[in-house]
């Protein structure tokens, strides 16, 4: 494996996040591409986006609440490059980025199954009542700094 992490700022960047979204979850969760691009998906989202040799491999997404708070969503791994990390480097680049930005509190809505995986990146559950989306989800909050 030969990764690289890109902040996705141009449109054949984002289309690499894309790419991950539809493989990676929609077509395996049988998700509709209306269900799975929502109107958080802008001109103003941040993706970023891991390459194996220039494949997309692993994506996020990421936007603003308010002046201070952003979410973290839309973690996905393509199957085959699950267990090796990715997840947790593709969100470790997104804290990155919006520390930088300014941000001091980042949420994710985490599917029930994936609370372990955000409470080993210093995530808390926020609140546990489920959200019910596509996915059931409990919200988290980690403050970076």
């Amino acid at each position: 494996m030969n990764i690289k992490t890109i902040r996705a700022t141009e449109t054949y960047q984002q289309a690499g996040a894309y790419y991950v979204r539809i493989q990676g979850m929609a077509r395996q969760h049988g998700i509709t591409l209306r269900e799975e691009f929502d109107e958080h998906d802008t001109p103003d989202t941040k993706y970023i986006v891991l390459l194996d040799d220039e494949f997309p491999v692993a994506t996020c997404r990421m936007y603003r609440t308010d002046e201070n708070t952003a979410v973290i969503g839309r973690v996905v791994v393509l199957p085959e490059y699950r267990g090796k990390g990715l997840g947790a480097k593709t969100v470790k680049e997104a804290e990155s980025w919006l520390s930088e930005l300014g941000i001091t509190t980042v949420i994710v809505n985490s599917r029930d199954v994936a609370v372990g995986f955000y409470e080993k990146l210093g995530y808390k559950v926020e609140d546990s009542t489920v959200i019910h989306d596509t996915f059931d989800c409990i919200k988290m909050k980690k403050d970076l700094c």
